[in-house]
């Protein structure tokens, strides 16, 4: 069952057990976090102040010593007190020379496997390359946890004389148990806490939505064309009376204005409808003045190929009269824009076509391949391609040098357009509202245009969608099904 089927109350019901279970969860999970570092903080502290120990311990027999503190008599200076100081302190002791290998050990007496003859040439690089002159290896073996530290230990005039090695078992029995403990009393907790819970959001929930279905049952029955029945409701809560006063102002509200709309709808119909009408006549009247413009600038009776411009020129003004001459009928007829017909067209000849009337040289059609066929109504197609340049043309400020291009492939079964223009861009506040109609940047236009150009689009089962970034430009994309 999806959550947004469930009534108020059992969400509310839920979430506050989904609550409670997620608080525990938390704190479970922080405490167990917390736990293991400190842990780690404790092993870290206790070797720490053994090594400190030890080395104190170590310096005092070097300056009691009667032989002569170099590396090679460390064991013989060693050779009886290192095991006293193993015992002490209760911990291993090696001693390595500077070379890494083993001068003296307190688990001597031990088969030799169990001790490390060389330190390995890694841990000798980090031990010499650190300020400290200090190297904690962790390590894991048989399921135990350990922690190795290699250190200098000095001479009395400070020079390095060998590398003290501790290993260390880190033992988390008596830590364990304590969290074992910790965990056991907060379980017990977490179930009063939970039964706790249930019931109280049982009865809240309950009480909170008593007076939601009284006005939820009001609201169902409220109709535009009959007089309803107000809310009264005694002893409630400030929000609920808040909220039933809303409704009851409601309903005075909608007595005044059905009878207000009834009259307007008609008047809005007709303002909508002559406003796209409008726009759409407008559309093709910019490119044929244009063209018209275009022809008396470049006319030359010498010209060889006048009968072929003048062909293309004649086909391009038809073309948008026969634009908007569908319209014309379209609005007789009291009917939508030109209605779809479906025709088997080369989508890269028609967009070839819709762009000749701009001749702008900054306007790049990039085709992906000569022919892509699909099935797509010629006329309400050139309106898509008019639309969507015309406002990327616009888009671009006089101070930048323009820059247009228009693409079109395919993939799969999908015929795809993008306009890319190097304009100022759309701002992140009126991204949500660019396909809503009577929506417009511009101080001219109705802001029509791209609103009819998404209902093409998904009239044919397409989309469009775009990206744009603020003072870089923007990119429409065009999708549609070939068939």
């Amino acid at each position: 069952m999806k959550i947004t089927k469930l009534s108020l109350r059992l969400r509310i019901f839920f979430a506050m057990i989904f609550l409670v279970l997620l608080a525990s969860i938390l704190i479970a999970l922080v405490a167990a976090y917390q736990y293991s570092e400190e842990t780690q903080d404790y092993h870290q502290q206790r070797l720490e102040r053994k090594e400190k120990n030890i080395k104190r311990h170590l310096d005092f027999v070097i300056r009691e010593t009667t032989f002569e503190v170099i590396p090679e008599k460390l064991p013989l200076i060693f050779k009886d007190e290192i095991y006293k100081i193993a015992d002490i302190h209760g911990l291993k002791v090696n001693l390595y020379d500077l070379e890494g290998t083993l001068l003296i050990s307190s688990k001597a007496s031990l088969p030799q496997d169990t001790v490390e003859t060389c330190i390995k040439a890694e841990i000798l690089n980090k031990l010499s390359n650190t300020s400290g002159h200090k190297f904690v290896e962790l390590r894991e073996e048989k399921g135990e946890n350990f922690r190795s530290s290699y250190t200098y230990i000095t001479d009395p005039k400070f020079k390095p004389l060998a590398i003290l090695n501790l290993p260390y078992l880190e033992n988390d029995d008596f830590l364990s148990r304590e969290l074992n403990e910790f965990f056991e009393r907060l379980g017990y907790t977490y179930i009063l806490m939970l039964v706790t819970a249930i019931a109280l959001a049982y009865f809240l929930s309950k009480y909170i939505t008593r007076t939601l279905k009284t006005i939820s049952d009001k609201m169902n029955q409220t109709r535009l064309e009959k007089r309803n029945q107000k809310i009264e409701i005694e002893s409630t809560t400030e929000e609920i009376s808040t909220l039933v006063k809303s409704y009851n102002s409601m309903i005075d509200q909608l007595e005044e204005s059905a009878v207000k709309l009834a009259k307007s709808e008609r008047e809005q119909a007709w303002r909508e409808m002559a406003k796209q009408v409008a726009h759409e006549i407008k559309n093709p009247l910019t490119p044929m003045r244009l063209t018209v413009q275009s022809f008396q600038r470049k006319f030359d009776p010498q010209d060889p190929n006048i009968v072929q411009k003048l062909d293309e020129y004649s086909k391009t003004l038809i073309q948008q009269i026969d634009t908007m001459s569908s319209i014309a009928s379209a609005f007789s007829n009291f009917a939508k824009m030109p209605a779809q017909q479906n025709e088997t067209l080369n989508v890269v000849k028609i967009i070839d076509l819709a762009l000749d009337i701009f001749n702008e040289d900054y306007i790049i059609f990039q085709p992906e391949k000569e022919e892509i066929i699909a099935k797509f109504d010629r006329t309400q197609l050139i309106r898509v391609v008019t639309n969507l340049v015309k406002n990327g043309i616009q888009a671009i400020p006089e101070d930048k040098t323009p820059n247009l291009v228009v693409t079109v492939s395919e993939k799969d079964n999908d015929v795809i357009i993008t306009i890319s223009d190097n304009g100022k861009g759309i701002t992140d506040e009126n991204k949500p509202k660019v396909f809503e109609p009577k929506f417009t940047t511009k101080s001219s236009g109705m802001g029509l245009g791209l609103a009819m150009v998404k209902n093409i689009v998904e009239t044919y089962q397409g989309t469009i969608t775009f990206v744009s970034e603020e003072g870089q430009g923007t990119t429409f994309t065009v999708t549609f099904p070939k068939q």
